[in-house]
């Protein structure tokens, strides 16, 4: 069997399972409603050649693959429900949980969801603050948002403003939310070449935030290169309004991977895209464009490399990292064409688009990433759907290393990678193309295992909660979290 070879044991049935919901949502803006989403914000579209949607065509027919909008997933996961965009109609992006509440990231702002009964999630409120991405984190009455959009000011009613423009702003922000219904915007700092991501160090008095971004430019007054490090965000939490940057520690003292055309296909490393701490080990592990590393922070304010890799035969744009339980392995990803391309086929093949799996060998600062081998899903997916390796966290089964992770429009899969050098999907969840003719941005950015259930915030069509029944996941069921930023790993021991 090919490796992107059909299962024949999916269940399908048409449409999406939209439950009853009622929900009322109050839309919370800082100032006049009068704010300008991003261009691309709404997920973009292209056409493919006739031959491409011939194929798209044929496969549906053929039932290789779900048809269009239909969802299809494998025996022991089921789909509980699915709560549409509302307000925000911008693109779904990250997630975080706090309690019986989910927070949800959209190029527009993020979204409050009660989640208390899972099934049934209910919109506590709707916060309208555009910037892309808006990738969100939560700590305590502190929520806090990434804008890598070029902005005209800081504020939730702000239009875009070329990056050229030495008044733009980029940067995070910060939110008390310690009323779910009427978050309260509180603090802005601006960051060189503003956030694209922010991973956290939550300690008692402080939160320090590590800010990631890329794509320097000698036009850009804020933003010039050499851009070799992450920005630094200290934030008492008694006086966010405090917050600042304290530091920006330079990673690769050389410039980083230099990319094409030494390295033909390989991003050249401009900064990081993603970092992801293990604060309980004094870990963290970084997925910067043309590199992965691993990085002491034993000094939160002053995280430094241990270890460097690169991987210049399969990997295009090293996107993020997700440690083990143990924190023996990281899982990097490759976003392979940047999230909007059909990679999940046979011209691509299995390594590429993929994840890496690396274990770590050694002690203290002789430790070292060493390749075990790829993951990627094992589903075909039509040339119309955007689909490569993103976003995903551990399921806390005792004994082995199961991750749940989003693939754009090849939906959700869960994969065992016990062994390192064989990994494994053991269930899925997806929908089958959002057009047959063209290729539209769509499907999960986010899915996240929380207290019981995966969450996926889906960029077209809103949140869905899946459930997983799998004796090989079953023991994680017992471990329940206060809060879960995922790239802030938790100690699930």
């Amino acid at each position: 069997m090919k490796p992107w070879d059909r299962s024949p044991h999916r269940r399908r049935y048409l449409g999406a399972a939209f439950a009853a919901i009622g929900l009322v949502a109050s839309l919370l803006v800082a100032g006049p409603a009068a704010a300008t989403p991003d261009p691309g914000d709404a997920p973009r579209s292209e056409r493919v050649t006739k031959g491409q949607a011939a194929d798209t065509r044929a496969a549906i027919e053929n039932g290789e693959i779900p048809g269009v909008d239909e969802i299809v997933h494998s025996d022991n996961i089921s789909h509980l429900t699915n709560i549409p965009k509302q307000d925000l109609k911008g693109t779904n992006s990250d997630l975080a949980f706090q309690g019986h509440y989910a927070f949800a990231g959209n190029y527009d702002g993020f979204v409050i969801y009660d989640i208390s009964r899972p099934k049934t999630p209910k919109i506590v409120s709707q916060v309208l603050c555009p910037g892309a991405q808006n990738d969100v984190s939560v700590s305590g009455d502190l929520l806090f948002l990434s804008t890598d959009s070029s902005r005209n000011d800081n504020s939730c009613t702000s239009t875009t403003q070329p990056a050229t423009e030495k008044s733009s702003w980029e940067g995070m922000k910060v939110f008390d939310i310690s009323d779910k219904r009427n978050p309260k915007y509180v603090a802005a700092v601006e960051t060189s070449c503003g956030s694209h991501t922010h991973t956290l160090v939550p300690e008692r008095r402080d939160v320090y935030i590590y800010v990631s971004s890329y794509a320097p430019s000698e036009t850009f007054p804020d933003c010039r290169p050499p851009h070799d490090g992450i920005s630094v965000i200290k934030v008492p939490r008694r006086a966010p309004e405090k917050a600042a940057v304290v530091d920006f520690p330079v990673l690769f003292p050389d410039g980083g991977n230099p990319g094409g055309p030494t390295n033909p296909g390989v991003s050249q490393t401009t900064g990081c895209h993603d970092l992801t701490t293990f604060p309980d080990l004094e870990l963290a592990a970084g997925a910067c464009m043309g590199d992965g590393i691993l990085l002491d922070i034993a000094d939160p304010a002053k995280p430094r490399v241990i270890d460097r890799v690169e991987d210049n035969v399969n990997f295009a744009f090293w996107h993020s990292a997700t440690f083990n339980e143990r924190g023996t392995k990281v899982v990097f990803t490759d976003e392979l064409g940047g999230g909007g391309a059909a990679t999940c086929n046979d011209r691509i093949g299995p390594d590429r688009g993929a994840d890496g799996i690396y274990d770590i060998t050694g002690k203290g600062d002789k430790r070292k990433l060493v390749f075990r081998g790829y993951y990627k899903i094992p589903r075909h997916q039509a040339d119309t759907e955007n689909c490569v390796a993103h976003n995903g966290s551990l399921i806390p089964a005792k004994g082995r290393d199961i991750m749940v992770q989003a693939w754009y429009q090849g939906g959700v899969s869960v994969w065992d990678f016990t062994d390192s050098s064989r990994p494994q999907e053991i269930g899925y969840f997806e929908r089958g193309p959002l057009s047959a003719d063209t290729l539209v941005g769509g499907g999960a950015w986010s899915a996240y295992y929380y207290n019981g259930y995966i969450y996926s915030n889906d960029i077209a069509k809103g949140l869905d909660v899946l459930k997983i029944d799998d004796k090989r996941t079953d023991s994680a069921r017992k471990v329940r979290l206060p809060e879960l930023n995922v790239q802030t790993q938790p100690d699930y021991r």
